[in-house]
């Protein structure tokens, strides 16, 4: 059973700092490019970051660049997202994804977590 799981949402003020968490588990983890997304009340879901397999090329949305970063630990099957220098548009729940590389898919992410809620006050 493929799960992914995200933790260390929670509330903080402009300015300060969150490291999100997932765990996955039920596929083969090193296998997969990991990304997080974001969803804002009334918008769509929208890209963040992703990391490819061996973790020495991670990708950014214009918007977080210089001020997030991700990684992945293929030992222990998680994926991190350090936010810096929040600010209050990053308000969103916070998605973590698995993409299949060769399914022939293209961009389509195979497996999601149920989100975790990330509020940045002003």
């Amino acid at each position: 059973q493929v799960q992914l799981v995200e933790s260390g949402g929670g509330l903080v003020q402009v300015g300060g700092s969150l490291r999100l968490s997932c765990a996955a588990s039920g596929f083969t983890f090193r296998t997969y490019i990991m990304g997080w997304f974001r969803q804002a009340p009334g918008t769509e879901r929208e890209f963040v970051a992703s990391i490819n397999l061996s973790g020495d090329y991670p990708a950014y949305a214009d918007s977080v660049k210089g001020r997030f970063t991700i990684s992945r630990d293929n030992t222990n099957n998680t994926v991190l997202l350090q936010m810096d220098r929040l600010k209050p548009e990053d308000t969103a729940v916070y998605y973590c994804g698995a993409r299949d590389p060769y399914s022939g898919r293209g961009s389509v992410y195979d497996y999601w977590g149920q989100g975790t809620q990330v509020t940045v006050s002003s």
